[in-house]
């Protein structure tokens, strides 16, 4: 049998409550009691309840990264592994733990939070998607608990910031190229509209467009949903018939993987029949041939950076309410 407090005073000859003040490091304690009870730790081997420290002290040192997205979308996306690997990096090196919270939906998500910070088992949270419902913000700050979301947040809040990049601005940019080039059948594959990023590329997108009087052709605006069938789907759906655009500006990498694909299941030469635009990173630009021209969004950067927003709001500092990172336009 493990052994507890009680026997950790019995040996140290102190009481109980004594033990308990060690174990939290409070100050109210003799030097000489500290001592003996840590001596007592040490040869009883004693390993210390998490969960009884928490309930006795001021919680857990973790904090929470939720999604808001269901596993089915998320899992093989590179953008939430990378992301999560930066998070835990930096946790590690502050001393907490990460919780890592999966969901059927949004609700879910929110009643898990919820019971975790009524219980004291986190001091934060760090959400790696923005929907544009922003109700589950309201309900977070309720709690006054500090809150960092990767990605846009509108409204204002007492207890959430976000750290984000230039969305709107970066789909203009990225479109713009394919009309530098000649380019005026445009078509977009683009996410669900159910979070910022979303909203933000499918209208910077449609911006740079009508700055340019060029039509958008709403059958060449096309949502490729989460999954790797639906993107391919949707890809399909662009490149078939006759009547297909000769350029495409996909909002993120699993649109432009999926292009890639089908293209070249049709003997759709990229580059000369079809040029195609979007989101990437350096594996994905390296693997794609010819490369595309394409934002490279720096995922560590927003993940290390959102992290220690999150620790300097837990910490007491006070941090901005929006902070943003540039991104990287690339050809090669």
């Amino acid at each position: 049998m493990s052994p507890t407090i009680y026997d950790i005073a019995r040996v140290a000859g102190v009481s109980k409550s004594t033990v308990s003040r060690v174990l939290n490091n409070q100050t109210n304690i003799s030097p000489e009691a500290r001592v003996r009870v840590l001596e007592a730790i040490d040869a009883l081997k004693y390993q210390p309840n998490k969960l009884a420290r928490a309930l006795t002290s001021n919680g857990f040192d973790a904090i929470m990264v939720i999604s808001t997205r269901s596993t089915k979308t998320t899992a093989g996306n590179p953008f939430f592994s990378e992301v999560l690997h930066a998070i835990t990096a930096r946790a590690e090196q502050e001393g907490f733990d990460v919780v890592l919270q999966t969901s059927k939906n949004s609700e879910d998500d929110l009643q898990k939070c919820i019971s975790k910070i009524k219980q004291k088992m986190i001091k934060g949270i760090i959400m790696l998607s923005s929907p544009t419902d922003e109700s589950f913000f309201e309900a977070l700050d309720s709690y006054s608990i500090p809150v960092v979301v990767i990605g846009k947040v509108e409204g204002e809040f007492n207890n959430v910031c976000s750290v984000d990049t230039d969305n709107y601005h970066d789909s203009i940019m990225l479109t713009e190229t394919l009309i530098n080039q000649g380019r005026r059948r445009i078509g977009c594959l683009h996410a669900p509209l159910d979070y910022h990023v979303s909203v933000d590329r499918l209208a910077g997108f449609k911006q740079c467009l009508a700055a340019h009087d060029i039509a958008v052709q709403n059958s060449w605006v096309v949502d490729g949903g989460y999954t790797n069938e639906s993107a391919l789907a949707a890809a399909e759906k662009l490149l078939s018939g006759e009547s297909r655009p000769d350029a495409i500006f996909a909002t993120d990498s699993l649109k432009l993987m999926s292009l890639y694909r089908i293209a070249h299941e049709k003997g759709i030469v990229i580059g000369e029949e079809l040029t195609l635009v979007g989101y990437s990173n350096d594996m994905l630009s390296f693997l794609l041939s010819p490369p595309p021209v394409r934002i490279e969004v720096p995922i560590h950067e927003l993940g290390t950076l959102g992290s220690a927003l999150l620790f300097s709001k837990i910490a007491g500092n006070a941090v901005p309410a929006r902070t943003r990172v540039a991104t990287t336009l690339a050809s090669q």
